[in-house]
């Protein structure tokens, strides 16, 4: 039998900022202009309107040839070890600046626009020494920015592996007893239940990355688990599903939607005598999927720990979705209500167990 849920192996930390990528090459350029402004303004400049539109005209030129450099040579210069890359990238940095400013010498002796009036020696000199003290200040920058998100990255990631430690126990405590009752009593739905329970522990335990899932996958489990549930509460658990026209297809985080359902089946049918309806729904809207899961308030206090899996919910969501997604939570009338908004992204289904 071939486990579908393959680990995936964690990307390893890029030491280098992604050049190709519009944050990178805006720094380069607005450090160019700063540059060529600050020249200007220096109290012993004699160049005028002119020469400083020329000025910026070659910096912001100069700027673009080596994001365009850089971008091109990033997967070569990640290849070399340790801090090397930064030290490529410096280089790169200095000999284009020094090439450049080479033909631009060239280029204003030959059109005889005289706007370079030092001499070639100094005029290439003080632009190679401005690009390597710049140079090095950004690649500083640019490093410390990198570990900075990278040990952001991982005490986030840690936090998200602690809250999905925290929902595993609810698998294992609330479900057992409903196996035991059944061993002698109805064989069949006790072999029937622990495989459903063997498919929420495989999901729960068996799986190292948790943010990667489809939506068909996590509705899989809610119905296992609201399988087992039945077995336990009978007819007091009553389930409508309006989920028709969400996209199984769509990427979702594992054991994001059970807590819920959990939730609401531990706090709002168990608590009532006569029980009551899960309602689940779901619709999709352009790149945006909506999901709602509601259940009856009951009548009194709310149970310990009533919102352990909620709160879970909302941390998974944050961490992985940023602002672009909502969770909403509250009585509304007689129900209790969780709304979900999420990005739609497709992601392929894991394969089948063979």
């Amino acid at each position: 039998m071939r486990d579908p849920l393959i680990k995936a192996s964690p990307q390893p930390h890029s030491p280098l900022p992604d050049f190709c990528d519009l944050p990178a090459i805006s720094a380069l350029l607005v450090v160019g202009a700063l540059c060529v402004t600050l020249a200007w303004l220096a109290p012993e400049s004699s160049r005028g309107w002119r020469g400083y539109s020329v000025g910026m005209l070659f910096v912001e030129w100069l700027a673009m040839v080596i994001a365009v450099a850089l971008c091109k040579l990033r997967p070569w210069l990640l290849r070399l070890p340790g801090l090397l890359p930064y030290a490529g990238v410096w280089l790169v940095m200095v000999l284009i600046v020094t090439v450049g400013s080479v033909l631009a010498q060239w280029m204003d002796r030959l059109l005889e626009m005289r706007l370079i009036l030092s001499g070639q020696t100094v005029f290439v000199r003080d632009n190679g020494l401005i690009a390597a003290l710049l140079g090095a200040a950004m690649l500083r920058y640019f490093y410390i920015l990198a570990e900075w998100q990278a040990r952001l990255a991982a005490v986030a990631h840690a936090q998200v592996e602690a809250l999905q430690a925290r929902i595993r126990p609810h698998f294992l405590f609330n479900s057992m007893n409903t196996v035991a009752a059944l061993v002698r009593v109805d064989p069949v739905a006790a072999e029937r239940t622990v495989e459903n329970l063997s498919e929420l522990f495989r999901a729960a335990l068996g799986q190292s990355d948790a943010h990667s899932g489809t939506l068909g996958e996590e509705l899989q489990l809610v119905d296992r688990y609201l399988a087992i549930e039945q077995l336990r509460l009978g007819e007091r658990l009553r389930v409508r599903r309006e989920l028709d026209d969400l996209p199984l297809e769509a990427a979702l985080p594992v054991l994001l939607l059970q807590p819920l359902v959990e939730n609401a089946v531990r706090h709002g049918i168990q608590p009532l005598r006569e029980g009551g309806e899960v309602v689940l729904r779901g619709t999709h809207e352009a790149n945006i999927l909506l999901i709602e899961i509601s259940n009856p308030l009951a009548e009194g206090p709310p149970t310990s720990g009533s919102g352990h899996g909620l709160n879970n919910v909302r941390q998974r969501v944050a961490y992985l979705y940023g602002p672009r997604a909502v969770v909403e939570a509250g009585p509304q009338g007689d129900r209790f209500v969780v709304r979900l908004r999420l990005p739609f992204e497709v992601r392929h289904a894991r394969a089948d167990r063979r």
